[in-house]
């Protein structure tokens, strides 16, 4: 734990069940989910461990829909949060942490998030979040807008990340509700919101669209394929996992770890889970 990071906790959400990203998400959960064939949960995780927070006394992961597997895959890294039955949304996830958290200020990042910053690494791109916080206040990290947006902060749109004092979260009902309504908008209101701009690029990954969109983010305008992968065919902007076969013709792509495309097969803009399942995405952003 760096100075910087003193008197703070993390907890990176992972319990939602990504309906909007079904079928992807009906045998896998969102966080696990690859993202440039790295699970997005392990990019959270990282993304804090950058900033000191990479123990189970400093940062803690909650779980829900299959959260067996989140469990399993977070192992010792971190501290667990298990809810029974659904999953109780952002805030009250954090209110489930209570006792864990403790009277510290606490970052609280989406699993979901893809975030990428040309000029930092990870960690060191939402570090300004932390600095200089006197913890009184609430920070959001936001994408700068250049045009009004319903649902926005002050022309920017939520990048991922918040920053919560102890005196919000210690009284926050460990019932079903978002932290947009119980913290966010409350601060706001209250003249106790920061909004700290984030100079990169921001994907929250809820629809194939933007997951498919994140994924050639993260390969960078080119293919990236996994060394275990078997590729015979042609790729172009395309993502491949490990264990995954390609024959055919894959375009503006995903192939999940152990997916397959058959000789003769065109794979356009869509994600391959397996040998059968392909998931349309659309056009990628821009």
């Amino acid at each position: 734990m760096t100075s910087g990071t003193a008197g703070l906790c993390a907890v990176v959400l992972a319990a939602g069940e990504g309906r909007r990203l079904r079928p992807l998400t009906e045998h896998v959960p969102k966080a696990l989910c690859p993202v440039g064939n790295v699970p997005l949960l392990d990019r959270a995780l990282a993304r804090v461990a950058a900033l000191g927070f990479d123990t189970p006394e400093t940062v803690a992961v909650n779980a829900c829909y299959l959260g067996e597997q989140v469990v399993a895959h977070v192992g010792r890294r971190a501290h667990l949060s298990v809810e029974p039955g659904s999953p109780l949304g952002t805030s009250g996830g954090v209110a489930r942490l209570r006792d864990w958290i403790d009277g510290r200020g606490v970052l609280v990042g989406n699993a979901d998030a893809y975030l990428a910053d040309p000029h930092a690494a990870p960690g060191p791109d939402i570090a300004r979040l932390l600095a200089g916080w006197g913890g009184d206040t609430v920070r959001l990290l936001g994408l700068p807008l250049d045009h009004d947006e319903v649902g926005a902060f002050s022309r920017h749109r939520f990048a991922g990340f918040s920053l919560l004092p102890w005196r919000y979260v210690r009284d926050l009902p460990a019932d079903p509700a978002e932290l947009v309504r119980t913290v966010w908008r409350p601060a706001e209101a209250a003249g106790q919101l920061e909004v700290v701009p984030f100079g990169g690029t921001f994907l929250d990954t809820g629809t194939p669209r933007d997951y498919l969109a994140a994924n050639l983010h993260a390969a960078g305008g080119g293919s990236l394929i996994d060394a275990d992968a078997r590729v015979t065919g042609a790729c172009e902007r395309a993502v491949v996992g490990a264990g995954a076969v390609v024959a055919g013709a894959v375009r503006d792509a995903v192939v999940w770890p152990g997916g397959r495309v058959a000789a003769g097969e065109r794979l356009t803009m869509a994600v391959r889970v397996g040998r059968e399942l392909t998931v349309p995405a659309g056009p990628p952003l821009a």
